[in-house]
C-alpha cells in the first residue's frame, strides 16, 4: 500500500519517509504524520501508517532515524539518545507536515507513540501548520513543555501501569494543560507501556516488564483518535 518517498525540510535538507496512501484519495483529504517508537522506521508503524490510510487518512512516517531501525532495546536507546528532538519536531517533522499539505491534505495532524508522542507534543509547540495531535503513552521532559504555546487540540492515551513514562508525570503535565487552556483529552487505560503496539507480546518484539500489548485497550484507543481525528481534522 505504502511507497518510499522523499521530502523536504525547513532548512532544505532532504529526509526520506514512507508514505500510506487511501484507496481512492480525494482532494482535501487530510493528512496525518505518523512518529515511530524508538525501535525505528520498521514494518509495524508502516502497518499502524496503512491502518490510518485504510481509514482515510495521507499517513507519513518520517525517518527520524535515516536508515536505521532494531529489535534491540539496548540499540534502540543508543539510536533515541542520539536524536536531536527539538531538530526532529522543528524540521522532521514540520517537513512531513509540509509534504502532506503540499500534497493537497487541507489539514494535517501529527501522532506518536512512546518516542513518538514526545515528539507529538513538541510538535504541538514548534509545528505551526499542524492541525491536531494524538499522544500515545510519552512526553518529554516537563522542562521542554511550555502549556502556552500550543494552539491545536490535543487528545493522549496513557498507560496507568507505565514505567517508563509514569502517571504521576501525567498528571502533572495534564494540570499544565488546564492552566495553558489547552484544548485537551486525555485517557488512561490499565496497561502497560506501548499498550498498542502488537508486536509487544511474548515471542514479539517486547521488553520485559516493561511493554504488553493489550488488544481491548488498544482497540479503544484507536476507536477514540479515529472519532478525534475526523473532529478536527475532517474527512
Amino acid at each position: 500500500m505504502g511507497q518510499t518517498v522523499s521530502f523536504e525540510r525547513p532548512d532544505g535538507q532532504s529526509l526520506a519517509g514512507y508514505l500510506s496512501e487511501p484507496a481512492s484519495p480525494l482532494p482535501g483529504r487530510p493528512g496525518l504524520v505518523v512518529i515511530q517508537e524508538w525501535w525505528g522506521l520498521n514494518d509495524q508503524i508502516r502497518g499502524v501508517a496503512d491502518r490510518f490510510a485504510q481509514a482515510g487518512y495521507r499517513a507519513l512516517v518520517p525517518d527520524l532515524y535515516r536508515g536505521k531501525s532494531t529489535v534491540e532495546a539496548e540499540e534502540a536507546s543508543h539510536l533515541m539518545n542520539a536524536l536531536d528532538f527539538a531538530d526532529a519536531a522543528a524540521q522532521d517533522v514540520r517537513g512531513a507536515v509540509r509534504f502532506l499539505q503540499g500534497g493537497g491534505s487541507a489539514k494535517v495532524g501529527v501522532t506518536g507513540y512512546c518516542m513518538g508522542g514526545a515528539l507529538t507534543l513538541l510538535a504541538s509547540m514548534h509545528v505551526p501548520e499542524m492541525a491536531a495531535g494524538t499522544v500515545w503513552y510519552g512526553f518529554p521532559p516537563l522542562e521542554y513543555v511550555d502549556a502556552t504555546k500550543i494552539g491545536v487540540p490535543l487528545q493522549a492515551h496513557w498507560a496507568e501501569r507505565d514505567v517508563v513514562f509514569k502517571i504521576e508525570t501525567v498528571t502533572e503535565l495534564e494540570q499544565r494543560f488546564a492552566a495553558a487552556g489547552v484544548a485537551y483529552s486525555g485517557h488512561r487505560y490499565a496497561c502497560e507501556h506501548a499498550f498498542a503496539n502488537e508486536t509487544a507480546v511474548p515471542g514479539g518484539n517486547i521488553v520485559p516488564g516493561v511493554t504488553r500489548y493489550d488488544e481491548a485497550a488498544a482497540t479503544l484507543a484507536w476507536d477514540r483518535t479515529l472519532e478525534f481525528l475526523g473532529r478536527s481534522l475532517g474527512g
